[in-house]
């Protein structure tokens, strides 16, 4: 599909493949410059439906002009998510962003608790958002708490598992599928987990797959964005 000046303002649905070390937001702004810049719009809404982390890479929808007005639609779809537990160790932010601080052994664990366990996190669980993460507590984000060292207890949330597989086993790594409700958050299911199993965990990758039954196939990266705009012809 070309992107121009009139599908754009009218409102355009643009699956896109977000890469890993980019912030969803940066996703939104970047593509927002190019289609101002290319085509001499002034003003224009760009928006995503849903926030991956930085080190998550995968399907972001980005909705512009007019289809803005369905990003809470799109946020209601379920997500579909795979990616690396890693066992028997533990990080603050639950994931890559900071260093390993406990440390516990693996070798008694088997197959059979791995899947015992993983059937307590399908259906409705409660889940504490990680600490390091945007959701907001007493005005301010938890991220912002957590670097400044301030020790917190922010409230549960009820999410929906609808589908948890542990696709491959290959310790201390298990890979796995999720497919859950919006306000989930995988690196929360990662640490829940190693700490019901007593070895500990956290998220080492995630990709986004799949929002309802738009698949991570079907996108492009920006740079693919950017060479499907139809410049203003020049005068």
């Amino acid at each position: 599909m070309i992107y121009n000046k009139e599908n754009l303002q009218k409102g355009s649905t643009i699956l896109i493949r977000k890469p890993m070390n980019w912030t969803s937001f940066q996703v939104v702004n970047k593509m927002r410059w190019l289609i101002k810049n290319l085509l001499n719009i002034e003003k224009i809404k760009v928006g995503h439906t849903g926030t991956l982390d930085p080190l998550a890479e995968g399907l972001l929808i980005i909705c512009t002009g007019k289809s803005t007005k369905k990003i809470e639609e799109f946020q209601n779809l379920k997500k579909t998510y795979t990616g690396v537990f890693y066992l028997g160790a533990t990080r603050p932010s639950f994931d890559l962003e900071t260093d390993i601080d406990t440390t516990s052994p693996i070798d008694h664990l088997k197959k059979d608790d791995l899947i015992k366990v993983r059937d307590q996190f399908v259906g409705d669980i409660l889940q504490t958002p990680p600490l390091f993460s945007a959701v907001k507590f007493r005005g301010k984000k938890l991220y912002e708490y957590a670097r400044a060292g301030e020790k917190i207890e922010p409230r549960k949330r009820k999410v929906t598992v609808y589908n948890f597989k542990l696709s491959k086993i290959k310790l201390p790594k298990v890979y796995f599928e999720i497919e859950c409700s919006k306000g989930t958050y995988i690196r929360s299911i990662a640490n829940d987990y190693g700490q019901k199993l007593g070895v500990g965990a956290y998220l080492e990758s995630l990709v986004r797959t799949k929002i309802g039954n738009y698949c991570l196939k079907q996108a492009i990266s920006v740079e693919e964005f950017e060479k499907k705009i139809e410049a203003k012809p020049k005068v």
